[in-house]
């Protein structure tokens, strides 16, 4: 009862960070405690007296297994927030900058490294400044330890000074745990350069009544439409073309569209002005400045274009072209009528201006080609093949007129060659072959391809060709500047114009007639079976059996050069030689005459 004090003594304790216990020296009310004075070592070796003296000595127990450090601490860091000073030296704006970074240190191998955080467009060279390894602490070949880290202090690395400031909550738990007391953690320090450069720079504007984000609001998706005419005739290959510019009222941005129609030829190429804020009225310009420049700023314009500088029946000018507007759409008669009051909207009338008829010009005839082939060069840029008469073709296909002609010529040499001119029914073309003459110098083969051959006289635009009728015995034709005349014709040529008389004159037929009359009489003389001429068409073949023989005894004679020098003979191409030009040709080709067989001939041929 008479104690006034009941505190109990502390029996536990800390010592660099860890616990430890110790024995009470006083009870309570801080009596003195004579009893219970040994230490706990002491009393657990008593404790073991009677164990051992009862049972002998105890065993100890297996120590515990080794945990190599790689093991033990793998993965485990330590990271330590620091920064370091650096000079500036070249620089008007900073004298120094505070670069921030991280310390690892690796538990498992006692390896250091430090690495800065990348800034983006710093122009520093950042990232990983000191790779991993174990770093050295002194000249004495010792190296950094954890147990030489904590918050507050300064490491040399390599000749550069580190602050550390602050460390993560591992790190301080693994310390604490280690023993090691740390310091109270201290701010980051930040480079000043850079938190100028991030400070927004005041700027002293008076506030304007005008608030674009309540435009936005109130006239958002919401355009004027006008129609309108950008008229470019006066320029090279210029037209008036029709157009569609939108205004929209959020921003004041202006937009030009093109109208395209069906099958007009263009791109499709929808915009001619994207969308933009146009200038209206620029600022005076020196001379030194540009006259295109990529953007236009306000500094640049005193005004823009606005929803009050369009109107129907007015023209605007848009970066340097002059549209017409002509008309507007429903809204746009209405937000004018509620927002300025406007009323008169009288669409303008646009009248096409008639397209000047530009006279097509054919250019003269070179002489290449058929004429209407080459015609088709001036109407299309890809010309078609003129259309041929299918029916004709087919009707008079692979009929042909054949016509032998003598050439018109000052030069003798040219006077005695001989042609065949053939006419094609099928599609009234002419083509020219000449025969060759063996010894004549003249190498014969084609002379005139097949060819439409137009009339002396005839013009581009009124062409007139050689037809049939035209190609009469003794008529001369004009062919490209050569004068050709007809001298001979086939028989087929006389049946088919006999044929299809009510095709051809009368005088074409009758000159056939007339050149084709001798050589019928001699026909008709030849196959006729008359007994008072004493002669029949036995008695005629027996004596071309006695000619035969008697030419066959001369081996050395050519039948084809006697053929081809009675037939230059025969100019009139009658068929018939007098005696005296008979015998001279005979004697020139060295032809055996005998005088008896040459009466009997003569007497055949007379009747």
């Amino acid at each position: 009862p008479q104690k006034t004090s009941f505190h109990r003594s502390q029996t536990l304790g800390y010592k660099n960070g860890f616990a430890f216990p110790r024995l009470p020296t006083v009870g309570i009310g801080r009596e003195r405690l004579y009893v219970n004075q040994l230490s706990q070592a002491e009393l657990d070796e008593l404790s073991n007296k009677r164990p051992t003296l009862t049972y002998g000595q105890a065993k100890q127990a297996p120590p515990s297994a080794f945990i190599p450090a790689h093991v033990a601490f793998d993965k485990k860091i330590l990271k330590f927030d620091a920064y370091f000073q650096e000079e500036v030296p070249l620089s008007a704006e900073e004298h120094y900058r505070i670069r921030q970074v991280a310390i690892y240190y690796y538990l498992e191998d006692d390896s250091m490294s430090v690495i800065e955080p990348v800034v983006q467009n710093s122009g520093l060279p950042q990232g990983k400044l000191v790779r991993r390894h174990r770093v050295p602490k002194n000249d004495r070949g010792d190296h950094y330890h954890w147990k030489d880290l904590n918050r507050g202090m300064n490491i040399t690395m390599y000749g550069r000074t580190y602050r550390i400031v602050n460390c993560d909550p591992f790190t301080q738990v693994f310390l604490e745990s280690q023993g090691i007391e740390l310091n109270p953690p201290e701010k980051m320090v930040f480079d000043p350069y850079t938190e100028l450069r991030r400070t927004p720079t005041r700027e002293y504007i008076t506030p304007s009544d005008f608030d674009q984000l309540k435009q936005f609001l109130t006239y958002d998706k919401q355009v004027l439409r006008f129609y309108a005419m950008w008229d470019d005739t006066n320029s090279m290959f210029g037209e008036n073309r029709p157009y569609i510019i939108h205004f929209y009222l959020a921003d004041d941005t202006v937009e030009v569209r093109e109208v395209y129609k069906q099958n007009d030829g263009r791109d499709p190429f929808p915009i001619l002005i994207k969308r933009q804020r146009l200038p209206k009225t620029f600022v005076d310009k020196k001379k030194t400045f540009p006259s295109c420049v990529l953007e236009i700023s306000d500094q640049e314009v005193l005004e823009w274009y606005t929803a009050k500088d369009f109107a129907v029946g007015k023209s605007t000018t848009l970066l340097g072209r002059t549209f017409f507007i002509y008309d507007c759409d429903e809204f746009t008669r209405n937000f004018y009528r509620d927002k300025f009051g406007i009323t008169d909207f009288q669409p303008v009338e646009m009248k096409k201006k008639p397209l000047q008829e530009v006279p097509q010009v054919i250019p003269p005839y070179n002489g290449f080609g058929i004429l209407e082939d080459s015609l088709q060069n001036c109407f299309s840029l890809l010309p078609k093949p003129p259309r041929k008469d299918i029916i004709k073709m087919l009707e008079n296909d692979h009929k042909v007129l054949r016509y032998q002609v003598a050439l018109e010529s000052p030069n003798p040499e040219d006077r005695k060659r001989r042609f065949i001119l053939s006419y094609f029914l099928s599609n009234d073309m002419i083509s020219i072959y000449e025969p060759p003459v063996r010894n004549s110098g003249i190498t014969g083969g084609k002379y005139l391809g097949k060819t439409r051959v137009a009339k002396p006289g005839s013009t581009t635009e009124n062409a007139t060709y050689y037809e049939p009728s035209d190609l009469t015995i003794g008529s001369t034709i004009e062919v490209f500047g050569h004068r050709f005349v007809i001298t001979d014709a086939d028989e087929y040529v006389l049946n088919y114009v006999e044929s299809n008389a009510e095709r051809f004159p009368a005088a074409t037929l009758q000159s056939l007639r007339d050149h084709f009359r001798p050589r019928q009489v001699v026909k008709e003389t030849a196959n006729s079976d008359i007994p008072t001429l004493g002669t029949n068409k036995q008695e005629l073949d027996e004596l071309i059996v006695q000619v035969q023989e008697e030419l066959k005894l001369h081996k050395c004679l050519n039948n084809k050069n006697i053929r081809e020098a009675l037939l230059q003979r025969d100019k009139d191409g009658s068929g018939i030689l007098d005696k005296a030009t008979f015998l001279a040709l005979c004697n020139s080709l060295s032809v055996p005459t005998d005088t008896v067989l040459l009466n009997k001939v003569r007497g055949k041929g007379s009747c």
